[in-house]
């Protein structure tokens, strides 16, 4: 088996918030967006993370990228822990580890063409990079994308949503990167264009060889795409397994209440079958619950449940489950 290309261990993100109006010396209160995550990501696989808002998903790939500090943990890439790098070597680590965001349009300059906004990385990185070349990198990266090479000096706003998410994902390839972060790629776009850009990942994926990190709400768009899903709730994995025996056997009750609501296309038997909620609203991560996080809203909790943080259950064959009172229910087999 090969070494893991990106390997996650305990890692935590805490950010510092000052109450308005409190004085400057009040300590300020801690903020943790990511609590303890683990995960390894081989190359040329695709991981899925999915979760509600304010789950950690998106600080996640951030603290990846190394747009924000961890508070703890470590990530390595390529045998190489990013919190022992020079400059130099983050400038370099920076090419390997490229981002698609989940605005589309703002994720662009509107200032510039389609053909300068594609080349500026490789630009960058490759500052002897002639003006001849970069047009014929540009070319070459529009029509793999699905993009008329001939549109590249227009500018963002007059393509559609789903066209400016090609330009980015030519962008975020124009460095031949060994991981892909997708930040909620498809969530801005209209349903018929979803399956699109979902498709033309999944080939490229497939194609280059690449490694991915896709991030969603939506679970049946991540199980179409990913090998394996890490189900995040306020900063902590809740569950990880394969992309089919999570979907097929979930173990923990967010999960299984997850898939619940994906919808079925059989009106018969989206009626007829029986819906888990979970009750309430997420919980502010400046004032979590103690012990397992997820508690307050858990239809199986106990009063256990309260007293410390659940241990990562390993099941066999990698799926990891923060649940004591795990069980199979055959009810979510066919969701």
């Amino acid at each position: 088996m090969s070494a893991p290309l990106l390997s996650v261990k305990d890692l935590a993100v805490t950010f510092d918030f000052q109450r308005r109006g409190a004085w400057p010396w009040t300590p300020p209160l801690k903020l943790q967006a990511v609590g303890g995550v683990s995960f390894d990501l081989a190359p040329g696989e695709c991981l899925g993370v999915v979760g509600e808002s304010g789950s950690g998903k998106s600080t996640l790939a951030r603290a990846i990228v190394g747009t924000v500090p961890s508070s703890a943990g470590k990530i390595v890439f390529e045998g190489r822990d990013l919190a022992s790098l020079d400059e130099e070597a983050r400038r370099v680590h920076r090419k390997d580890v490229q981002m698609i965001f989940q605005d589309p349009l703002a994720a662009l300059n509107p200032r510039m063409t389609v053909a300068d906004i594609i080349a500026e990385p490789l630009i960058t990185h490759f500052p002897a990079t002639s003006k001849a070349e970069a047009r014929a990198r540009v070319a070459e990266l529009m029509e793999r994308v699905g993009l008329l090479p001939n549109l590249m000096n227009r500018y963002p706003h007059e393509f559609s949503g789903g066209q400016c998410q090609r330009i980015g994902i030519a962008r975020a390839l124009i460095l031949k990167p060994k991981l892909l972060l997708c930040d909620e790629p498809v969530s801005a776009l209209d349903v018929s264009v979803r399956a699109q850009v979902v498709n033309l990942l999944k080939e490229l994926q497939r194609d280059l060889g690449l490694s991915m990190i896709f991030i969603a709400h939506d679970l049946s768009v991540v199980k179409h795409i990913s090998d394996r899903i890490v189900v995040m709730y306020l900063g902590r994995l809740m569950e990880q397994a394969s992309s089919r025996t999570l979907t097929t056997r979930p173990q923990h009750p967010y999960t299984q209440a997850l898939i619940a609501s994906v919808p079925i296309p059989d009106p018969v038997l989206e009626k007829a079958r029986v819906r888990p909620v979970i009750e309430g609203e997420l919980p502010s991560p400046l004032n979590p619950p103690s012990g397992c996080v997820f508690r307050t809203r858990c239809p199986k909790a106990e009063a256990s449940c309260a007293a410390k943080l659940p241990e990562i259950l390993d099941l066999g064959q990698g799926h990891l489950v923060a649940c004591p009172f795990h069980a199979e229910q055959s009810a979510f087999a066919a969701a």
